[in-house]
């Protein structure tokens, strides 16, 4: 159990992206704010300058889901990942602490392929190529390789870039169709660098 008694009744809070896993923010909890995030699946902190709980989110609409929460070694700090459900900062930006990291978006975006696919959204050009199976889609992955390397030949930066972009996605939609993500290659990619 977190032990509140070491700050004064609070205990410093690190909220990450349970995705990106970016860090967002830093806050503090008392047990009431732990308690209530704990009931409400909502992050919930206490405010040391207005001395009160506040819910992150309840002004902006930008709450954060708690999907895991851990303590430290010492349980007087935890660490909280979330589903943010928009900017995390008073600024609009993503992260209290700069922008969001270009890792940060390709894991978002691996989110969004699969909520879009597990949500059957119509319309969606990501669902409609699920839906053609792994045949189709590895064609598809071919096809944006052949032309990136087509245009790495060619030297045109921009179209490069644009190529890239291309086959990054369907190469996401085909990990998707293989129960496999960006994690498992990561995994693969770690044990071949220790080998090496």
């Amino acid at each position: 159990m977190i032990d509140f008694n070491k700050g004064d009744g609070l205990v410093p809070v690190v909220i990450q992206d349970v995705n990106t896993l970016q860090v967002l923010m830093l806050g503090y909890m008392n047990i009431e704010a732990y308690t209530k995030t704990i009931n409400e699946n909502r992050v919930t902190f206490f405010s040391r300058s207005k001395n009160s709980l506040w819910t992150k989110g309840e002004v902006s609409g930008n709450y954060l889901q708690v999907a895991e929460i851990r303590e430290d070694c010492d349980r007087d700090t935890l660490l909280i990942k979330v589903y943010p459900t928009g900017p995390v900062c008073h600024t609009g930006s993503t992260s209290c602490f700069g922008e969001e990291t270009a890792k940060g978006f390709v894991y978002r975006l691996q989110s969004v392929i699969d909520q879009r696919i597990k949500d059957d959204t119509s319309g969606s050009y990501t669902n409609a190529l699920f839906k053609k199976g792994v045949n189709k889609v590895a064609q598809k992955v071919g096809e944006e390789a052949v032309e990136l390397v087509i245009e790495a030949i060619a030297d045109n930066r921009e179209r490069f870039i644009y190529e890239a972009a291309d086959l990054l996605y369907h190469y996401l939609i085909l990990l998707r169709l293989k129960n496999l993500t960006l994690e498992d290659i990561e995994k693969e990619l770690k044990s071949r660098s220790v080998s090496s």
